[in-house]
């Protein structure tokens, strides 16, 4: 078979003219190779052939497909969050003004659109046993910890299919997240409890998990929409969820975070280290090269969750460790240009509160479960099944 292809031929295959296969070299979208004349050329088949499938999808609305893959444009139908104007609306509310008062209980049903579903929502699991299956989690993050516990937990739940099936998750996960045992209590004082903090913590922890509860089709709440979507049982949506949020492009970022904290607050010249940490960055991690925790393509005027949790951080403000957090987030927003944004937030609060490793992700993890489990639901109401189709873009010399 022709691996290479004359003017009029690639033409033809391109139902375009030769002027207009001309301009497709000339804009990069094809190369060409010196023919056997002066001035002909030829044509790799496997581009034009690719170029072919491309077009097929611009007219079928798969080039704009493409771009909504990568930040682009809005590609499914929600009625839950709206980000628009650097402001986050759960279900027309402002998310920022909701952190100020609700609990992240209050918000899961404005999420879920639901009244009353987390009374006596409890995961019915002995408590020996629920001991019992901790234990050999008990030194692993928390993400890690949550995903194999709510994985092994999930065939001894009674299911019921509806709202308080989603208040009885996302105790289970604090449970397991936080390796302790199943409450009812509010969720932000299961997590002052477990990390030994104090009534005045409570405020930045709840207002933490609410700021996390859902950011519209990211990342994991696209993959929980997507295992919804085949009829899948919510806890395995949630276990999709969890497993995207542990990548570090994602939930994992904080942790990137945390050590650049380390880093600097351990050397007397933050300033440096902030410097080495911008000339040196890791494209294949966050959101390009720019510092971990500073920026956000959605928010280019700043991320509005970051800026209130620092801001809130700043009113705790009255030791040494805060005000250099603080100090940290200053220059290293001088020096990228970028303002923080909540994987910063929630890593300064994870450093200033003395928290383990990880903790971060914990908050993370379990304000976006409400969210999750909104976007399960939405989507498995829709009865829609989200299978995109691919482009193939590989060889065109066929075997057989």
């Amino acid at each position: 078979m022709k691996k290479l292809l004359s003017a009029a031929e690639a033409a033809s295959l391109l139902g375009v003219s030769t002027a207009t296969l001309y301009s497709y070299v000339s804009r990069g979208m094809l190369s060409s190779l010196p023919g056997n004349s002066e001035r002909s050329k030829l044509y790799p088949r496997d581009q034009v052939l690719r170029l072919v499938a491309r077009r097929k999808d611009g007219r079928q609305a798969g080039h704009t497909v493409e771009q909504a893959i990568d930040w682009g444009k809005p590609i499914l139908e929600s009625r839950i969050t709206l980000i628009e104007h650097g402001v986050i609306r759960y279900r027309g509310h402002d998310a920022m003004k909701l952190a100020h008062s609700a609990t992240l209980e209050q918000v899961a049903m404005i999420l879920w659109d639901s009244k009353d579903c987390f009374d006596g929502a409890v995961p019915v699991i002995d408590p020996q046993r629920w001991s019992a299956m901790r234990q050999p989690f008990a030194g692993c993050l928390p993400l890690q910890r949550g995903a194999a516990l709510l994985a092994a937990a999930a065939p001894l739940l009674t299911q019921s299919d509806g709202p308080r099936d989603g208040a009885q998750l996302m105790r289970l996960l604090a449970a397991a997240l936080l390796d302790a045992d199943i409450r009812t209590a509010p969720l932000h004082q299961q997590c002052c409890d477990a990390w030994h903090l104090d009534a005045g913590h409570a405020d930045l922890l709840r207002a933490a998990l609410i700021a996390c509860a859902d950011h519209e089709l990211n990342v994991s709440t696209f993959t929980v929409r997507c295992v919804a979507s085949t009829g899948a049982a919510l806890p395995a949506a949630l276990l999709a969820g969890l497993s995207a949020l542990s990548g570090p492009r994602h939930g994992g970022e904080s942790l990137r975070v945390r050590a650049m904290i380390d880093a600097a607050m351990a050397s007397e010249d933050m300033r440096g280290v902030l410097q080495r940490h911008l000339s040196q960055p890791v494209f294949m991690l966050g959101y390009g090269s720019r510092l971990p925790g500073f920026g956000h393509p959605l928010y280019p005027d700043g991320d509005p969750r970051g800026r209130m949790l620092i801001q809130m951080l700043a009113a705790q403000a009255g030791n040494a460790k805060t005000a250099a957090l603080l100090a940290i987030a200053d220059t290293a927003s001088e020096l990228s240009g970028q303002a923080s944004n909540i994987d910063f937030a929630l890593a300064a609060i994870e450093h200033a509160f003395g928290l383990a490793r990880g903790a971060s992700q914990t908050l993370f993890a379990l304000g976006r479960c409400a969210g999750w489990i909104a976007h399960a639901k939405e989507q498995a109401a829709s009865g829609q099944l989200i299978r995109p189709r691919a482009r193939y873009v590989g060889s065109f010399d066929f075997l057989d």
